[in-house]
C-alpha cells in the first residue's frame, strides 16, 4: 500500500499543493512552523477522518477560506484509489472515495491504513489512560469494521446515559428510563472489550521478541488491558453501581474507564519505569503495530514520522530506521545529517518553506 499522491487546497498553510511521493522513503525536511507536520496531517485524515491534533474541522481549513480539500491518490495491491475530502467551516465533512460520495465517515476505514508516530506517541506510557484506549481505539477503527460499529454506538448509548443521569439528579422519576439505556451499554461495551481483549493478545505476540532486541535480551515486557469488569459482568456491573452513577451524575464501569498497563517482570512501567524505558516500550509498541497491521491486512501500511527522530538516542533511531525496509514512510525533521551520517537509504528529499515544498537531491 502507498501514496502516490497528495493534493491540497486551501488546508492548513497551504494554498496549494500538488506532491508525488516516492514508494520508499521521503523525507520532508525545514524549519519549524514550515507546514511539514500539516502534509503528515493531511494523510492521516485520509485514512482515519480525523486530525490527529484537532477536533474542529474549521481549524484545518487556511485562514479567512470557507473551505479546504484533500486529495490523496493510493496504489493498493496494484488497485488505484482516490480518496477527496471536502473540509467546511459551517457544515460536516464531505468524503468520496474514487468520486463516490459516502454516507458515513466510517466508510473510510480500511481502505488506507497508516501508523503515525510523533513525539507525544513516546509520552504514550507515563501519561493517562484515554490516551492509551485512543492508541487502541484509531488501529482498531482501521482494521475492524465490526469494532467501528460497537464503538460508536457504545460511545453514543453512553452520552444518552450520562445525561440521563444528570437529569434524574433533579427529576428522580425519571430512574426508571435507566433500564433500556443499561441494557444497550452492556450490549455494546461487551462487545468493545472482548475485541480490545483480543488486539492486546496480538499485540503481545509481537511485541516481546522487538522488546527484547531493543533491551538486549535485559526486559521483558507484557502488555495487560485493565478492564473495569469482564465483558460478560458488565451488565451486572452497571446495576449494582447505579445509585452511584445518579449520585455522580456519570457512568463509572465500562470500556471507556479501562486502561492497558506495560510491564518488565511484573514491574509496571508507567509507576517506576525510567524515563529510557518507557521511551523504549513506546517504540516496541509502534513497530509491533506496525508488525500487526501487515500481518491482518497482508499488505504493508504506510508510515508517518513526525520528528520523532530528534527524540530518539541512536542506538534506537538505527533499530527504527532499520525497520523501514519494504514499507513506505514519509519523515518529517529539520535537517538531513543524521540520514547523511548513517547512511541511510534516501528515495526523495522535500524542503518545506511557508507553506511551499520543492523536491531537493542530496
Amino acid at each position: 500500500m502507498i501514496v502516490t499522491k497528495i493534493e491540497l487546497s486551501n488546508f492548513r498553510n497551504y494554498d496549494s499543493l500538488s506532491l508525488e511521493l516516492d514508494d520508499k522513503t521521503n523525507i520532508l525536511y525545514g524549519k519549524n512552523a514550515q507546514g511539514k507536520t500539516n502534509v503528515l496531517e493531511a494523510i492521516y485524515l485520509c485514512s482515519t477522518t480525523k486530525s490527529h491534533r484537532s477536533s474542529k474541522d474549521a481549524e484545518l481549513i487556511k485562514f479567512e477560506n470557507n473551505e479546504g480539500h484533500i486529495k490523496l491518490f493510493i496504489n493498493k495491491k496494484g488497485r488505484e484509489y482516490r480518496i477527496d475530502i471536502h473540509l467546511r467551516k459551517n457544515k460536516s465533512k464531505g468524503i468520496a472515495i474514487n468520486g463516490i460520495p459516502i454516507k458515513k465517515a466510517s466508510e473510510l476505514f480500511g481502505i488506507f491504513n497508516v501508523i503515525f508516530f510523533s513525539p507525544e506517541d513516546l509520552d504514550i506510557i507515563k501519561n493517562g489512560p484515554a490516551e492509551r484506549r485512543r492508541f487502541v481505539d484509531m488501529e482498531l477503527c482501521q482494521l475492524d469494521k465490526i469494532y467501528v460499529y460497537n464503538l460508536i454506538n457504545y460511545n453514543k448509548v453512553l452520552g444518552q446515559r450520562n445525561q440521563l443521569l444528570k437529569d434524574i439528579y433533579m427529576k428522580p422519576e425519571l430512574e426508571d428510563t435507566l433500564d433500556v439505556w443499561d441494557m444497550q451499554l452492556a450490549e455494546y461495551g461487551s462487545k468493545v472489550i472482548k475485541r480490545r481483549e483480543q488486539f492486546i493478545k496480538d499485540i503481545n505476540k509481537i511485541i516481546k521478541p522487538i522488546h527484547r532486541k531493543l533491551t538486549e535480551n535485559s526486559e521483558e515486557i507484557e502488555v495487560v488491558y485493565k478492564k473495569s469488569c469482564n465483558e460478560d459482568e458488565l451488565y451486572n456491573k452497571i446495576i449494582e453501581n447505579r445509585k452511584k452513577d445518579i449520585k455522580l451524575k456519570s457512568t463509572s464501569a465500562g470500556p471507556h474507564r479501562d486502561d492497558i498497563l506495560f510491564f518488565n517482570k511484573d514491574i509496571n512501567i508507567r509507576t517506576y519505569g525510567s524515563q529510557g524505558q518507557k521511551r523504549t516500550v513506546a517504540l516496541s509498541l509502534k513497530l509491533a503495530e506496525i508488525e500487526l497491521v501487515k500481518s491482518l491486512i497482508n499488505d504493508t501500511p504506510v508510515l508517518l514520522l513526525d520528528d520523532v527522530l530528534s527524540e530518539l538516542d541512536s542506538d534506537r533511531q538505527n533499530h527504527l530506521l532499520k525497520s523501514l525496509d519494504e514499507i513506505q514512510t514519509v519523515i518529517t525533521c529539520t535537517g538531513l545529517d543524521e540520514f547523511i551520517e548513517n547512511r541511510f537509504s534516501i528515495n526523495k528529499v522535500f524542503q518545506v518553506t511557508k507553506g511551499k515544498i520543492e523536491e531537493r537531491t542530496v
